[in-house]
Parts: C-alpha cells; sequence; structure tokens
C-alpha cells in the first residue's frame, strides 16, 4: 500500500532532534525547488553550503549515474579508481601531499584531531595534548568535534568532555598568547566562523596563529569544511589569506549534495596516521568519490570562482538596498557565497523570525545563530534568481517590519 509522507510523520517516525519546516521539498533544479503542492521556492540556504552547484546538476549527475553503474562501494580492504582520482586531485590543487577520505565533515575534523594528538605523541611526546579552539566555534557533533567546538550548547548533557581542550576568543590573537605553550599541539580554526555567526578571520589574526603555532612546535588546522570547495571565492578560503595550515579540513560543497569529507595533510603530518590508527567504513567510496571529483574539477575553474566573487557583490548590493529600506541590519558581512547579516539593535535576535516568512515568500535562507540571517546558495546561482530571490526577501523583511 503506497503512502505519501507529510509533515507529521516527521513527528511521529523520526528523533526529535531537528524541527524542520513545514514544507517538505520534492525536487529540484539548479537555484529552484518545488514542494509536494509544486509550489516553487527560490534556494538561498543551498543545504547549508552543500548545494554548491544546485540541484541536480548535469555534471554531478552524469557522474553519479556513470559510477553508479560501475561500482559503488568496496570497503578499504581495497582501494578504488575514483578515490585515487579524488585525492590526486585535491593535492594537485592545495598545499597537501596526503588525503584522507570520509562521509562527513564531523568526521574529517574528528580525524584532524586525532591525527594532531598522535603528531604530537610522535614527535614530541604524551605531555603535548592541548588543542586551542575558539569561543562560537562549530566543528561538527561526534563527542570530541563538540568539546573543541565553542558552543557549550553542543556538548552539555552528555556526560564529562575530553580533557585537553581550551578556548580563545575568536580574532583576538592575545587571548590565544594568554593560552599557547610547549604543551600545545595543535590550534584548530575556522577561516571563517560559520554557525557562529559567518564572521572573518582577519589577516593578522590567522597569519598570527601560523606564527605562534611555529613558535611552539604545534599544528595549524584550518577547518575549512563551510568554506571550501569555492564557498570563498578561492577553491579553499586559505588561499585568500595566503596562509598555510598544515591540516585541512572539507566536507559540505566537496561533493554538492552527496555525502563526501576529506582531511588533507603534509607529508610529515599525515604518516603519523599509521595502519590501523584511524578509518572510515564508508570514506574513500567509489560513488561519492566519483561525484566529488566532479564537483571539484567543475568548481576549481576561472570562471566558476570568479563568478562567486561577482555574486557575493551582487549579493551585498541586494541586502544593502534592502536595509536602506527597513534599518533591519547592523552589518553585512561574509566571504564568497557565504555570508551573514546581522541584525541590528531594534531586531535583535529576530533573524529566526524572517525564515518562515521567506518560506511563505517562496524563499529558502538559513541563521547562523539567532541574530544573523545567512546565505549560502548555489556558486552558480543564476543573477535572474539572486534578484527574483531578493525580491521575496525583501517581501518577508517588510512584513516583519510591519508585524514589529
Amino acid at each position: 500500500m503506497s503512502h505519501t509522507p507529510n509533515r507529521q510523520d516527521f513527528d511521529h517516525y523520526m528523533a526529535p532532534n531537528y524541527a524542520p519546516q513545514q514544507v517538505i521539498p520534492v525536487r529540484g533544479e539548479g537555484s529552484r525547488l518545488w514542494d509536494q503542492q509544486g509550489r516553487e521556492y527560490i534556494d538561498f540556504a543551498g543545504g547549508i553550503a552543500v548545494n554548491s552547484l544546485g540541484h541536480c546538476h548535469p555534471v554531478l549527475v552524469d557522474a553519479l549515474k556513470d559510477q553508479g553503474e560501475k561500482l559503488w562501494h568496496l570497503s578499504n580492504v581495497f582501494t578504488n579508481e575514483p578515490a585515487l582520482n579524488l585525492a590526486k586531485a585535491l593535492v594537485d590543487r592545495t598545499f597537501a601531499d596526503k588525503v584522507f577520505l570520509c562521509s562527513s565533515g564531523g568526521e574529517a575534523n574528528e580525524a584532524a584531531l586525532k591525527l594532531a594528538r598522535r603528531w604530537a605523541v610522535d614527535n614530541h611526546g604524551e605531555h603535548k595534548d592541548k588543542i586551542i579552539s575558539f569561543y562560537q566555534s562549530f566543528h561538527g557533533r561526534t563527542f570530541f568535534t563538540v568539546s573543541v567546538g565553542g558552543q557549550p550548547k553542543y556538548s552539555q548533557g552528555f556526560g564529562p568532555v575530553p580533557g585537553g581542550i581550551l578556548h580563545a576568543d575568536y580574532n583576538d590573537l592575545e587571548s590565544v598568547r594568554k593560552l599557547v605553550g610547549d604543551d600545545t599541539c595543535a590550534i584548530m580554526v575556522e577561516p571563517m566562523q560559520g554557525e557562529g555567526g559567518i564572521v572573518p578571520g582577519t589577516q593578522d589574526f590567522l597569519q598570527g596563529l601560523r606564527d605562534l603555532c611555529d613558535e611552539h612546535n604545534a599544528l595549524l588546522i584550518f577547518d575549512e569544511v563551510q568554506t571550501g570547495v569555492g564557498r570563498s571565492g578561492e577553491l579553499y578560503a586559505y588561499k585568500n589569506y595566503g596562509i598555510t595550515p598544515d591540516i585541512l579540513t572539507s566536507a559540505k560543497s566537496l561533493g554538492g549534495g552527496f555525502p563526501v569529507g576529506a582531511m588533507l595533510a603534509t607529508d610529515a603530518v599525515a604518516k603519523s596516521l599509521v595502519i590501523g590508527t584511524h578509518g572510515s567504513t564508508y570514506g574513500g567510496n567509489a560513488l561519492a568519490s566519483a561525484v566529488a571529483l566532479a564537483a571539484v574539477e567543475f568548481i576549481d575553474t576561472p570562471e566558476v570562482l570568479e563568478g562567486v566573487k561577482k555574486r557575493h557583490d551582487l549579493f551585498r548590493e541586494h541586502l544593502e538596498t534592502i536595509n536602506r529600506k527597513y534599518g533591519v541590519f547592523k552589518e553585512i558581512r561574509g566571504m564568497g557565497l557565504l555570508m551573514g547579516a546581522q541584525m541590528s539593535d531594534a531586531y535583535e535576535g529576530r533573524a529566526k523570525d524572517i525564515l518562515p516568512l521567506a518560506i511563505e515568500e517562496g524563499l529558502m535562507a538559513l541563521i547562523a545563530g539567532p541574530n544573523v540571517l545567512r546565505m549560502a546558495p548555489s556558486l552558480v546561482i543564476p543573477e535572474a534568481d539572486i534578484a527574483e530571490g531578493m525580491a521575496r526577501l525583501e517581501r518577508a523583511i517588510e512584513r516583519l517590519v510591519a508585524a514589529t
């Protein structure tokens, strides 16, 4: 007997750790989606910075279909051609010498943190175990990564957290200097905080972290799960700063919607991840690797990356125009097509109230905390969709202001 799922089925069958919107999208093409009733939406959310080429992009669909008729999964008892091709593509395009493939950003960050600790033990001894991260950072949902992340709400209520983790203030180098020492094994940082409010790191701050790591024989880990694979206007955001980490993590846009993650590292660091130290059942999956390779090769072109920068300017212009009319934003910030609009004092904490109004107007957007409206659309979103989406956003904001 057939059954058409509805929103009530979520409450009935699914664990209650999410609170999804009432609409259920069933089809997507490019930067537009349609729900069960056939209503159309423009997508500024991008699956939380995942759908790097929008929905059902032909390049990704072709890669999926082609590999889907050849080989899906082997396990890591064997290697496979798509995984090797993806690893080579990432090494050729970055500072890295070695790649560990996995299934998500949380897995990639877990691997990075374990590798940093293992490298420190191998090279300096067990006393060198401190990890410095930043308040308001977000690095995943495993117990290690939520503990390193700087938002206690994600780790509270699950018992004692792992030790040796310290937190400093983002974009405040002096707060890091007070914590760093010869027992520091790594500093983990997002070059732009995502869940923490779309806050780009300053050049001096990130360069200072690099210098402190060099001074104290510690590793610099860049979490580029949200900023990577074209999102910032470069393939990876570290290229915007000219600052090279020792370890980099990648996911989200890497697969264009297919679950895949990667940890990239130099030879000197990666050699500590010897046989048996870490693994991922689905990591290096042939199907995921084939799709990710297609995404990387398509995105890492001047046309796409320059297009991201151009679209950033368009988003900013539209947001500034809306703000001149309604005065709802205090600051518009971000890099590339990961942008945040912080609410003004008069609308403090009201970013979340925009989302249901936007849905009613036919627009999907995000928040980054209660006070920042976040947008992470397709890297190739048509300019006409930007204009129409912003018109829908303006109508939602007009309704918010009118109801205040």
